[in-house]
């Protein structure tokens, strides 16, 4: 039987139960946001579109739940929110056709007791966790922080204690790998938010978005060599203990949402060079690259290259304006764009859906049925 940490208390609890009324909040608001995204689409949307003739109106009526997902995973991040036992939201997942789940960083102790013996059963699988599992109430070592670029070393050396932590139960759990957000420049205040404000306002190309767009890039740019060299040594030093312990477990660093965190796709490839040899590589966020792609902080195609041959895994995912976690094709009504990640899909090691609530079990079943259809068609 695996054993349960024990470590996450009452106030762990609270202050994950707490943020249910806002999550249920933003599932509303993004169920709005896609609807008028699809009500202001020029002809307006009725899936039929594109050249590649996928008559998507037809599909959408066949479409049925839970057709067998093979190797893809899916993302506890989907329906965490809405469960009080690990074991419903497992079955939950189950019954759209995933054999396997990454289990997200929000996942507690509580949910863990009885998602546990629905591992050791062979009911479900597990591909990958997210760092820092299981839940810890500490925002300093959240998903938006400094981690492993910290220059207090007391917390750094924490940091690796955790992200080694993860990688335990990533391999008592028989998952591949374990994704992790390694950092991020510090600033005084959420820039990025400010940023997508003017940018949604104004635009990329506005004179307000360029001024704070070059005072973020500014700070940015002189800072990242710093927590990039603070970040290595702590994945060096995770690497090595996880090796000591002969877990075969990779390290997936994975691009990110906000712009003034780490990596991009060329600071991601270039540590990963710099620690060749370690169970390091790209964990490529679609969602997140697609974003700072729109932002102007990297070009997904062009930097593609730079990563290929060292993806971890991946989340796929789909972006709407800036906002994402939405299944691909599906909610923007585009039938090309996400098309350019389908390579880095047929070659990721791990395959992980990362989807937001709002995201309908049909919505899903069709997004998976176009992405194999495509695959097929671009023979991946």
């Amino acid at each position: 039987m695996i054993g349960v940490t024990k470590r996450a208390g009452r106030a762990q609890s609270q202050t994950f139960n707490g943020a249910a009324d806002a999550a249920a909040s933003r599932e509303t608001a993004d169920r709005k946001h896609v609807d008028a995204a699809r009500a202001a689409a020029e002809p307006p949307f009725d899936g039929t579109q594109g050249t590649e003739g996928i008559a998507l109106a037809g599909q959408r009526q066949k479409a049925s739940d839970g057709s067998d997902k093979g190797e893809y995973s899916f993302s506890t991040c989907w329906n965490i929110r809405r469960h009080t036992t690990g074991s419903g939201m497992i079955d939950e997942i189950r019954s759209l056709g995933f054999r396997r789940v990454e289990l997200n960083y929000n996942v507690t102790p509580e949910l863990l007791s009885t998602i546990e013996p629905m591992i050791d059963k062979g009911e479900i699988g597990v591909s990958s966790v997210h760092n820092t599992f299981p839940f810890i109430a500490d925002s300093d070592y959240g998903t938006d922080s400094v981690l492993l670029g910290f220059d207090d070393e007391e917390k750094r050396q924490r940091a690796v204690e955790l992200l080694v932590q993860s990688a335990d139960y990533a391999h008592r759990y028989g998952a591949a790998a374990v994704v992790v957000h390694p950092g991020e420049i510090p600033f005084e205040y959420n820039i990025d938010h400010e940023l997508k404000k003017i940018h949604a306002e104004y635009g990329r190309h506005s004179a307000e978005y360029q001024a704070l767009w070059s005072e973020m890039l500014e700070r940015r740019e002189r800072l990242a060599p710093h927590y990039i060299q603070r970040i290595e040594r702590s994945l060096e030093e995770a690497c090595e203990q996880i090796a000591a312990k002969g877990w075969k477990v990779s390290l997936g660093i994975e691009t990110r949402s906000r712009c003034y965190q780490l990596p991009t796709l060329r600071e991601a490839s270039s540590i990963i060079e710099r620690l060749k040899g370690a169970s390091v590589g790209l964990w490529y966020d679609f969602g997140h690259a697609t974003m700072m792609e729109r932002m102007g902080l990297y070009d997904t195609l062009e930097d593609m290259d730079a990563v290929r041959g060292k993806i971890a895994g991946v989340h796929i995912h789909e972006t709407v304006g800036l906002s994402d976690h939405y299944c691909p094709y599906i909610h923007s009504g585009d039938l090309s764009y996400f098309d350019r990640f389908l390579p880095i899909i047929a070659e990721a090691p791990v395959k992980v859906y990362e989807l937001k609530a709002v995201c309908k079990p049909e919505e899903i079943e069709l997004s998976h049925t176009m992405l194999l259809e495509k695959l097929s068609a671009a023979r991946l």
